[in-house]
């Protein structure tokens, strides 16, 4: 086995990549996906993929010439932290080593050949329903990387692309602990409480002094906050949140914001201890 001590990157991708015959993605974040896809394609290599959330999870190989790429799936990443991260939304424990394991058998099936891959065709399964689906998938004709006119010729800039490059006019976001937090409802402090979590998450730990406004609504609610009094913004771990009080800030709001540093889990670590953690 040979390991490297070095971030994956856009300055070495193409030389790591191109001394192997195929690639596995067992990544979990945007732009090391879109980065091994284009290095792959750019090097013509099959890259076999996989990603989990949750309960579910999928599986496909992309491979340039014969058949689609992760761009012509997924033309445009989401905007950041709209999809919670594994440790955010969490994931069932056998999950990964069930993908895990058809991304070993696809690499297997590529090395050996003789077999129908998963080339042109996507692997859909829900562990909570024990359910699978297929889709077809086809080469995009106008896929910037693998389509008939490519305009993707060399790595980019995957961060900057995933809309994850730090704004350098940016305030820092002002965060309050859960101790804090608690004291100034315990003392009847105005505040705004807004909970960015997703239904399902909601239902598994409540905080019912919050308003329920989940992060893809944030923006066009806008005119529901009252600019004279503190808002608090929470979520899961505390990182969604940022998200939201910077989106917030862009649209033009003026009221002081906060984030609940380390989310509802320090809430229910520092305050409630009853509140399930998940």
């Amino acid at each position: 086995m040979v390991t490297y001590n070095t971030t994956l990157s856009s300055k070495n991708a193409l030389e790591i990549i191109g001394e192997y015959d195929l690639v596995v993605d067992g990544t979990d974040n945007y732009p090391t996906r879109y980065l091994i896809n284009d290095a792959c394609v750019l090097l013509g290599k099959p890259l076999v993929y996989g990603s989990i959330f949750q309960f579910e999870g999928q599986a496909s190989v992309f491979y340039a010439g014969e058949g689609p790429c992760y761009r012509c799936l997924y033309p445009e990443p989401p905007p950041p932290g709209l999809v919670p991260s594994c440790a955010e939304g969490g994931v069932v424990g056998v999950l990964p080593g069930i993908i895990g394991t058809i991304q070993a058998a696809e690499a297997i099936k590529l090395i050996v050949g003789g077999s129908e891959s998963l080339i042109g065709r996507l692997l859909l399964f829900d562990v909570w329903q024990m359910k699978q689906r297929e889709l077809r998938l086809e080469r995009a004709p106008d896929c910037p990387v693998c389509g008939e006119h490519p305009s993707i010729h060399a790595l980019i800039d995957y961060e900057e692309f995933c809309g994850l490059k730090p704004d350098e006019a940016e305030v820092p976001v002002e965060s309050v602990t859960a101790l804090e937090l608690h004291a100034w409802i315990e003392e009847g402090r105005p505040l705004q409480l807004i909970d960015i979590r997703e239904p399902h998450e909601r239902a598994i730990a409540k905080f019912p002094q919050a308003k329920v406004m989940p992060l893809g609504q944030i923006v066009r609610r806008i005119g529901e906050f009252d600019p004279t009094v503190d808002a608090v913004f929470l979520c899961k771990i505390g990182q969604r949140s940022i998200f939201a009080i910077r989106a917030l800030q862009r649209a033009g709001y003026q009221g002081r914001v906060m984030n609940l540093k380390d989310g509802l889990n320090a809430w229910a670590r520092d305050v409630d201890t009853r509140l399930p953690q998940y």
